[in-house]
């Protein structure tokens, strides 16, 4: 009997989040990747370093790399330690590769990193968005509609 699926981006610990993509971005569609890591890689993320801000994941040969993605040295690592900004490999499913790639070669999209968790059993993974460029009328639009809301928010608790 096949083991059950645990629910999906299960996110027990999360390692570096890019916040900015949202305000950048239209976001379609999420993937769950799994991310192909050295030892000293791995320790360093534990420690809750990392960044991805100026990440972005490309589809090259079908095999998809997550580019520009800081993993900073690893304190004790001695002569084994990894590069920081080196390409890493993301595994997913084939379909899924062929799905972003369609995308991003017809629709004009890119992949995005969103968030470097650990999930339920330990492992690191990244949560993909594919995503559509935002025009500076559109970024305007969204400032204006938060500070409504925040606005909105401070009416309701001075009358309620």
């Amino acid at each position: 009997m096949a083991r059950p699926h645990p629910p999906e981006f299960e996110k027990t610990k999360v390692v570096a989040e890019n916040r900015r993509a949202r305000f950048e971005y239209f976001l379609e569609e999420f993937f769950e990747a799994g991310i192909a890591l050295t030892g000293t890689e791995v320790k360093s993320l534990r420690f809750g370093e990392g960044t991805i801000a100026e990440a972005y994941a490309e589809v090259k040969d079908g095999q998809v790399s997550l580019i520009n993605c800081n993993i900073p040295e690893y304190n004790f690592g001695n002569r084994f330690n990894h590069e920081p900004k080196r390409p890493r490999k993301l595994l997913l499913r084939q379909r899924q590769i062929e799905k972003m790639q369609k995308s991003i070669g017809r629709e004009g999209m890119t992949l995005i990193p969103m968030s470097v968790y650990f999930n339920g059993r330990g492992r690191a993974k990244v949560e993909l968005a594919l995503a559509k460029g935002k025009k500076l009328h559109d970024k305007r639009e969204t400032v204006k509609a938060r500070d409504w809301k925040r606005d909105q928010q401070r009416l309701m608790r001075d009358r309620g």
